[in-house]
């Protein structure tokens, strides 16, 4: 492991100078008798989502449904340090890896009416703005890593400056809920095996659709969502659930994911004579029916490009001394529906597929395995995690939604372990040492495929976490990654690093 003494020294710096700057989802959730500000409104996740304890109740007015509705509001700030081992920068063409800061400011202010007859509205600001001190140069926004969520590239792109930073309706649509049925129309979160709004920036990744909720059984409940466009973290609009480039051939103005299949662009899309606009559909069913278990079935199309089905459970063994032992799998199956004749012989960087198995070129068939067991201690105050994650050799994982097909298995911060024949293995302690101060500690190792030339070496990743909470409503929260690769004979490029985030929340 290298650089450690710098890594914890450079974190604690950041730490001290800088200025404020995956879950599960629960259906149709009853009204909470409380007076606005006699509890705490929201809190935090451990993975950022937002929860909400109180919720706005019923009127029998349509004045009612705006006098009685709640406000929820948050400041925020996110920095970021990113320091590659070995910077390729090139100025010229503006690519390469290059050393990288970016911090972003601002918050949001979200609105929930009052509820008539079941019918209820959510809309929700999100904004962002980019101090001067801590950003790169408007011509290195092309370096910018982790904290490239923090301002839109596109926008700096075309406008040629960071000013006015990012501002957008982040959410924004109708519900109808009867205890039973949970519908939602508009701009919305929505979290699942495949989607996340992974929270972990200024904005939130969000979708434009339709979906609906509803409790079928005891204790069991099914969604189904039908999204027709995407909204990324870093984009001010919206734009196709998994085409990259536009028609401009502008990289940051379509599905430009970390995770995107390159291969999947606008241009090939026209080539091969298909439609370059898609829809997402998304479908679940969640059962804690049978006591101990919680398991669920999930699944995932994208018309003409690519179909999933996701099957997951987790048991809990208590033990007497208040401990308790919990394994898991999740079997992630991917079928090729139109996609694989697109995207031709490429992987997800869109570059040719070199050293994958010539017997699946054309085809997005593949599947994943993930296991993973928790042993918890009692009362919540910590727990050790070992998972454990092996991608077939065939296709690449089509997964550019945010919620991570390795996600809470092997994935560590920043991380992409989706390859096709990558074997990832992981270990994981977190411990609440006082109320308001917990960490994290994972440590991975990603064995990826020698033979494919356009995948990353392989590397052992060191991903620390802590979160201190000064009041209930403000936290702070640290994260380093360390990243050593291991290059070996494969002749791959070294793309070690060190990674730095400080984050600050307020939510009132």
């Amino acid at each position: 492991m290298k650089k450690i003494g710098m890594s914890i020294l450079a974190a604690t710096a950041l730490a001290s100078t800088a200025v404020m700057a995956g879950g599960d989802l629960e259906p149709a959730k009853a009204e909470v008798s409380a007076k606005k500000g006699e509890v705490v409104k929201r809190k935090l996740k451990g993975n950022m989502v937002v929860e909400y304890n109180v919720l706005p109740g019923s009127t029998d007015s349509l004045t009612g449904m705006f006098q009685d509705g709640i406000f929820y509001g948050r400041l925020r700030s996110n920095s970021f340090y990113w320091d590659w081992d070995h910077e390729t920068w090139d100025d010229v063409t503006k690519k390469g890896n290059l050393d990288n800061k970016n911090m972003g400011v601002g918050g949001s202010l979200i609105f929930k009416s009052a509820a008539l007859n079941g019918f209820s509205f959510t809309a929700g600001y999100y904004g962002s703005l980019n101090p001067g001190f801590w950003r790169m140069d408007v011509d290195e926004i092309g370096g910018a890593k982790a904290g490239k969520d923090t301002f839109s590239r596109y926008d700096v792109l075309k406008g040629g400056s960071y000013d006015g930073g990012m501002h957008v309706l982040g959410e924004a649509y109708l519900e109808y809920n009867n205890n039973t049925f949970d519908v939602k129309a508009g701009r919305q979160l929505f979290e699942s095996v495949f989607t996340a709004s992974n929270d972990t920036k200024m904005i939130p990744n969000t979708f434009d659709g339709v979906s609906v909720e509803a409790k079928v059984a005891k204790k069991t409940t099914a969604r189904v969502a039908y999204f027709a466009q995407q909204k990324l973290r870093d984009h001010t609009g919206a734009h196709d659930v998994v085409t990259f480039k536009d028609e401009n051939g502008e990289s940051w103005n379509n599905n430009d994911d970390a995770a995107v299949h390159k291969g999947l662009s606008y241009a090939n899309f026209v080539a091969a004579g298909e439609d370059p606009d898609h829809e997402l559909i998304v479908a679940d069913i969640n059962t804690k029916a049978i006591p101990n278990l919680n398991a669920t079935l999930s699944f995932l199309s994208v018309p003409g490009v690519v179909n999933d089905i996701v099957a997951e459970a987790h048991y809990t063994v208590g033990l007497d001394n208040g401990w308790s032992i919990v394994p898991g799998f999740r079997y992630f199956h991917q079928m090729d529906n139109g996609g694989g004749d697109v995207a031709g012989y490429t992987n997800l960087s869109g570059k040719a597929a070199t050293g994958y198995d010539a017997g699946v070129a054309d085809s997005l068939d593949s599947s994943l395995f993930a296991a993973r067991i928790d042993v918890n201690m009692p009362d919540k105050k910590g727990l050790f995690r070992f998972g454990y994650s092996d991608v077939a050799d065939k296709a690449d994982i089509v997964a550019p939604w945010r919620g991570f097909p390795t996600g809470g298995f092997t994935r560590a911060m920043a991380q992409y372990n989706w390859f096709a024949n990558t074997r990832s293995y992981m270990a994981r302690a977190a411990y609440k040492f006082t109320p308001q101060f917990e960490a994290s500690l994972r440590y991975a190792i990603q064995d990826f495929d020698d033979a494919k030339t356009n995948v990353q070496a392989d590397s052992n990743v060191w991903h620390l976490d802590t979160v201190y909470k000064f009041t209930k409503n403000f936290y702070m929260k640290t994260r380093v990654g360390l990243v050593d690769c291991d290059t070996g004979s494969s002749g791959k490029a070294d793309t070690s690093y060190n990674e730095y985030r400080l984050e600050f929340n307020y939510l009132f």
